[in-house]
């Protein structure tokens, strides 16, 4: 149902990472993707690999997750994000150390010094911090965009201009011939959802 029209009742459903060991499910698949394939690409690029070899490494990390999901357990520090940064971390030395291979010794010297600081990241930390920033900033951007496509446009733009551009409610009000009550309620709900969907996530 819309968000601007009633408010569903709330749901329990297990975690994404319970959903991800069937493989049948294709809804929790499709929102793994949706919010860790722009997360690892990101770490990789942030490491020195270009474009393609970035995706490359994006398409071997969801491959070897896909393989593995159901073996995994979340256990002490065994965190699933760490896991993932991890898998990410390694396929991304891997990835400089064939480099390296392939070049001259003058540039590869420079390759292997890069190798060297990425090797030397503590992955339990720093690794992990990174990464679970990023999960971060991605959740909020795909729980945004699942909240505008269930609610009118003109709600989600009096959220917007209210909540992120930072105009009054007055002002929203006015320039979309609506009352000061809507621009509030669309807003309040629009927020209230998009939290929902974040903290759901942001628990796994």
């Amino acid at each position: 149902m819309s968000i601007s029209g009633r408010e569903p009742q709330p749901t329990t459903r297990p975690s994404l990472l319970v959903r991800l060991k069937d493989t049948r499910d294709h809804e929790a698949w499709t929102d793994f993707h949706a919010v860790y394939e722009p997360v690892i690409y990101a770490m990789c690029r942030r490491r020195g690999l270009q474009d393609a070899d970035a995706r490359e490494i994006v398409q071997e990390v969801l491959m070897a997750v896909s393989r593995s999901i159901a073996n995994f357990t979340n256990h002490g520090d065994g965190t699933f994000r760490g896991w993932l940064s991890r898998i990410t971390r390694n396929a991304t030395i891997d990835a400089l150390r064939k480099s390296a291979s392939r070049r001259e010794t003058i540039d590869a010297s420079g390759v292997m010094r890069h190798l060297e600081i990425i090797a030397a990241d503590n992955v339990n930390d720093e690794t992990t911090e990174e990464f679970d920033w990023d999960r971060r900033q991605q959740l909020f951007r795909w729980a945004a965009a699942e909240v505008r496509q269930r609610t009118g446009e003109t709600n989600w733009i009096a959220f917007w201009k209210s909540s992120v551009d930072g105009l009054s409610i007055s002002d929203v009000a006015k320039e979309l011939g609506i009352g000061e009550g809507a621009v509030y309620v669309a807003r309040c709900r629009i927020i209230k959802r998009i939290r929902e969907l974040v903290d759901d996530r942001l628990t796994e």
